[in-house]
C-alpha cells in the first residue's frame, strides 16, 4: 500500500490530537470515521442523544390536542400540545409492551397503545391499564410516559432527549440575535415547501460539503453567479458556524439558476449548528435543512421553507427550484465523495486553511464528542 494511504502512519495530528487545534497544521477525520458500523452507533447515543434536534413546527401544534410523532436516529418521539397549552414531548413506547400510542399526526383528547389498548393523557399519565386488577404492586403514577426535553424556537420545535442538556436558549440566543441585528424577524415566517432526499453517503460527509464554499465555483455554477465568492466568510462559534456572502447585483442571474432578484450587496446567512441543522437565510425566507443518518453510508436530509406572507407564489417556486438545483448537485458530489472514502488509497487529507475552516471546526467537535474512537 501507498504511504500516503491507510498505512501513513506519521501524521503529526495522529501523535497528539485527532484534530489539530489550528486548521493549517490540522489533518481531516480519518476516512473510517464515515464508514464504521461502531462510529455511527456512537454517533447515536454521544452526539445526537445529547444535543437539540428539530423535528417539529409549531403551526402543527398550535392548539389542545395536537400531536406529531416522529423517529429521530431510531427513536421514536410523540410531541403534544396539552390541554393547559404546555408543549411536551414523550418517548412513543408504551410502558406495557412497548407498543406505539400514536401514529402519525392529527388532534386527540388521549392517546390510546395500538397493541393492547393502554391509555394515557395529553399530560403523558397512564389513564386505563385493561385488566390490570390482578397484578401486585402496581401503580399507575410509576408508569407514565416517558418524558422528553422540548422547547420552541420562533416557528420551529426542538428535542433533546438527554435530561440534563442545557437549555435550547444556550443555543439559539447568540444565533437569535445576530439574526435580529441583520434585520432578519423569523417570527414573521410560515412553512410553505417541505422535501425530502436520501442520500448515499456517512451524514458527516454532506455536513462537511455544506461548512465550506471552497466547493462553489466546481459544483454550483448557478449559486456562483449569485454569490460574491471573494467576499464568502466561514465564521465558527462555540457550537455553530455562520457563513456571510453578499449577493451580487440584482438580475446576474440566468434562467436556470431563479435567483437574482435581491439587491447588490444583499447579505445571504447561513447557519451551521451542532450537529446536523442548517438555516439559509434571505431577505424574504429562511430554510431548514436536517441532516439524519439512516446507517453509516445513508442519509436523510429534509429542507422545509418558511417564507413571509407578502412573497407569492412564482416567488416561492423559484426559490425551490433553485435550491433543488444546488441540492441536486450536492447529492452528486457527496456521493462521489463517500466512495472515495472507502478507497484503499485514501486514509486522511489536509484543509484548504483558507476556506475550510468551518470543516475543521467541525472535526474538532467530533473528535471531542467521540474520544474513545481516536
Amino acid at each position: 500500500m501507498s504511504t500516503m494511504g491507510r498505512g501513513h502512519t506519521h501524521d503529526p495530528a495522529r501523535q497528539e490530537e485527532l484534530v489539530a487545534p489550528a486548521v493549517a497544521d490540522a489533518f481531516t477525520l480519518p476516512a473510517s470515521w464515515y464508514t464504521r458500523a461502531d462510529v455511527f452507533q456512537a454517533e447515536r447515543e454521544r452526539v445526537f442523544s445529547a444535543t437539540w434536534q428539530l423535528v417539529a413546527h409549531s403551526a402543527a401544534l398550535s392548539k389542545p390536542g395536537d400531536y406529531v410523532t416522529v423517529n429521530l436516529v431510531g427513536e421514536p418521539l410523540l410531541l403534544v400540545r396539552g390541554d393547559d397549552g404546555v408543549l411536551r414531548a414523550f418517548y412513543n413506547v408504551c410502558r406495557h409492551r412497548a407498543g406505539p400510542v400514536a401514529l402519525g399526526s392529527g388532534c386527540r383528547r388521549a392517546f390510546q397503545c395500538g397493541y393492547h389498548g393502554w391509555t394515557y393523557g395529553l399530560d403523558g399519565r397512564l389513564r386505563q391499564a385493561r385488566e390490570i386488577q390482578g397484578t401486585r404492586h402496581f401503580d399507575p403514577e410509576e408508569y407514565g410516559l416517558v418524558p422528553v426535553g422540548v422547547a420552541d424556537w420562533g416557528p420551529l420545535v426542538f428535542v433533546n432527549l438527554d435530561p440534563a442538556a442545557p437549555p435550547l436558549s444556550t443555543v439559539m440566543d447568540p444565533i437569535d440575535q445576530e439574526m435580529s441585528a441583520a434585520g432578519f424577524d423569523l417570527g414573521r415566517v410560515a412553512p410553505r415547501v417541505r422535501r425530502c432526499y436520501e442520500i448515499q453517503c456517512n451524514w458527516k460527509v454532506y455536513v462537511d460539503n455544506y461548512l465550506e464554499g471552497y466547493h462553489i465555483p466546481i459544483v454550483h455554477p448557478g449559486l456562483f453567479r449569485e454569490l460574491d465568492y471573494l467576499r464568502y466568510q466561514v465564521q465558527p462559534r462555540g457550537h455553530y458556524s455562520k457563513q456571510v456572502s453578499p449577493t451580487r447585483s440584482a438580475g446576474t442571474g440566468d434562467a436556470q439558476s431563479g435567483y437574482g432578484r435581491y439587491e447588490a450587496g444583499t447579505e445571504a446567512l447561513y447557519y451551521w449548528i451542532w450537529p446536523n441543522l442548517m438555516l439559509n437565510i434571505y431577505p424574504d425566507n429562511v430554510s431548514t435543512n436536517v441532516i439524519l443518518p439512516l446507517g453509516a453510508d445513508r442519509t436523510l436530509t429534509i429542507f422545509e421553507w418558511f417564507f413571509l406572507p407578502e412573497v407569492g407564489g412564482e416567488d416561492v417556486e423559484a426559490t425551490v427550484a433553485f435550491s433543488d438545483q444546488i441540492q441536486q448537485e450536492d447529492i452528486d458530489i457527496c456521493e462521489h465523495v463517500a466512495r472515495g472514502l472507502q478507497s484503499a488509497s485514501y486514509d486522511r487529507g489536509r484543509f484548504v486553511a483558507a476556506r475550510e475552516n468551518g470543516v475543521h471546526h467541525f472535526h474538532r467537535l467530533m473528535a471531542a464528542a467521540l474520544p474513545s474512537h481516536r
